[in-house]
This record gives structure tokens, C-alpha cells and sequence, in this order.
């Protein structure tokens, strides 16, 4: 097709770009990066949980009946559980009743989950790398709202999908709280267990 002017061809271009946007803005939202198709070991929940008031219930949106979220979570107080896999959109649904959310989002968009978050106005602590401290969202959306941060002496490392430690991921996390924690930024020590060592390296040399 030939465009007479510049003018048509952009305008052309610009119709294209909306009509697409329109029609997988639902799946940007939760398009799965390389690092985002990562679980939160128990030893990462555990800092958390002494900061979860007794009787409040807790939302995880972002996890099924295996996640350590729901799984540690619920030993102490009720919690609500919800995934996209489900149908259960984070940025369309919401349970009935909840009073914190707590949870590991998806580390793509990570402005829009967090937008989202602030917009219930209730406590919350997501999971976020460090490195997001040096992004202007941030600052941005903790402008008016005071930042809390429940910081680690080690990196976390998250568990893949066929249950082994994701090493690729090299960045160290931090809750990002909002309203949750007693003071700014609280230094917890991260109980890391080791490892038993491969039954092959771990053999005796003859």
C-alpha cells in the first residue's frame, strides 16, 4: 500500500502500534522474563513472617497451594491465595476479604504491580530486586509514602522450576513494604541451609 504523505504513513503506524497495544496489554503484564519464572524458597519467607500482625489475613497474589508463601504463611494466620494461571488477574481481581498482601511478583513490569498494590491502600511487602532502588519508579510512587525496606545480609536464591537453585540470577532482594514494618529499613540475616553435597563429587577417591 502507498502512503502520499508522511503524515498518513505515521498516523498509519501510530493506529497499528494502539490497536496491538490494546490486544496484549494483558499479557505484557505477566510476560515471563528470564528471571521471573522463579520461586521463593522458605528461608526467604521465614524474615517476613514475625512482621505479619496476628489475626490479619493475608493475600498472596501471585501463588497456588504449593507456593512457601501460602505454605509458611498459613501456619500463623489465614491466607487467600491467587494466580493468573487460574484466572485470578492481579490487576482485575480481589478477594473479598484481606488485610496485607505478601507475595513475590513477576520482576517484569514491575511499576504497574506495584501502582497496583498502592492502589488498595493497605499494608503490603513484594519481593524486588535492589537494583530497582536505582529506576526513577521508586521514587516516583514512594514520593508521598514512605518506602520501607526489609533488607538481607546474603543474596536469595531463588528456586526454578525443576526445583534447583536458579544461579543465574545474580542480583540481590529485598521486601519493598508499604505500612508493614516498624522502622525504614530493618537488616535481617538470611538462615541460607547448605546444600548436601552432589553424591558424586561427595564420593570417596579410591
Amino acid at each position: 500500500m502507498y502512503y502520499h504523505t508522511g503524515k498518513e504513513l505515521m498516523d498509519k503506524i501510530l493506529d497499528n502500534t494502539e490497536n496491538q497495544e490494546r490486544l496484549t496489554v494483558k499479557g505484557l503484564m505477566y510476560t515471563k522474563g528470564s528471571n521471573d519464572e522463579c520461586y521463593t524458597p522458605d528461608y526467604g519467607v521465614n524474615p517476613i513472617l514475625e512482621f505479619i500482625p496476628e489475626g490479619v489475613i493475608v493475600w498472596c497474589p501471585f501463588d497456588d497451594e504449593s507456593s512457601e508463601f501460602v505454605k509458611q504463611i498459613s501456619k500463623q494466620n489465614i491466607v487467600v491465595h491467587s494466580h493468573i494461571k487460574d484466572g485470578k488477574d492481579f490487576f482485575e481481581y480481589e478477594p473479598e476479604k484481606w488485610d496485607v498482601i505478601v507475595s513475590n511478583p513477576p520482576f517484569t513490569n514491575k511499576r504497574k504491580f506495584f501502582e497496583r498494590a498502592l492502589s488498595f491502600n493497605k499494608p503490603f511487602a513484594l519481593i524486588m530486586t535492589n537494583t530497582w532502588l536505582n529506576d526513577s519508579a521508586p521514587k516516583q510512587l514512594f514520593k508521598d509514602r514512605d518506602l520501607q525496606l526489609l533488607m538481607f545480609d546474603k543474596r536469595m536464591k531463588f528456586v526454578s522450576p525443576d526445583g534447583r537453585d536458579n544461579n543465574k540470577i545474580t542480583f540481590s532482594s529485598s521486601y519493598y513494604c508499604w505500612n508493614f514494618l516498624p522502622k525504614q529499613i530493618i537488616m535481617k540475616e538470611l538462615n541460607i541451609p547448605k546444600k548436601a553435597k552432589d553424591a558424586k563429587s561427595s564420593r570417596k577417591t579410591p
